[in-house]
């Protein structure tokens, strides 16, 4: 299962974790998978290109792993997490819990 975790605070995303697989398919098939790597790489692509918002980004075996906010967050940015958070919580509901979690907390 992919454990999605998005933190905020006062209301402003701060970050973004995201750890497992969703084992929905083999290796290569994987619907969710590719589903879930395509929404988070297309939204820190575009917060990079299109924001001057800081972040960190930390990878491991290529995949993303944890991501922060460094800086104030913009509201394009808020606006294209909000659109992640939608996308995540479409598959969520469509696949099942069995593969993919999304939890949004916040301080």
């Amino acid at each position: 299962m992919i454990q999605v975790n998005v933190e905020k605070k006062q209301g402003n995303y701060r970050k973004f974790s995201i750890d497992g697989h969703a084992e929905y398919a083999e290796t290569g098939q994987d619907i969710v998978c590719a589903a879930v790597s395509a929404l988070v790489i297309n939204t820190i692509n575009a917060i990079e290109e299109f924001t001057e918002d800081a972040f960190t980004c930390d990878c491991k075996d290529g995949m993303i792993q944890n991501w922060e906010f460094t800086s104030n967050v913009s509201d394009k940015a808020a606006l294209l997490m909000d659109a992640l958070v939608l996308g995540l919580e479409n598959i969520e509901k469509s696949y099942g819990t069995e593969y993919l979690t999304v939890e949004v907390t916040e301080e």
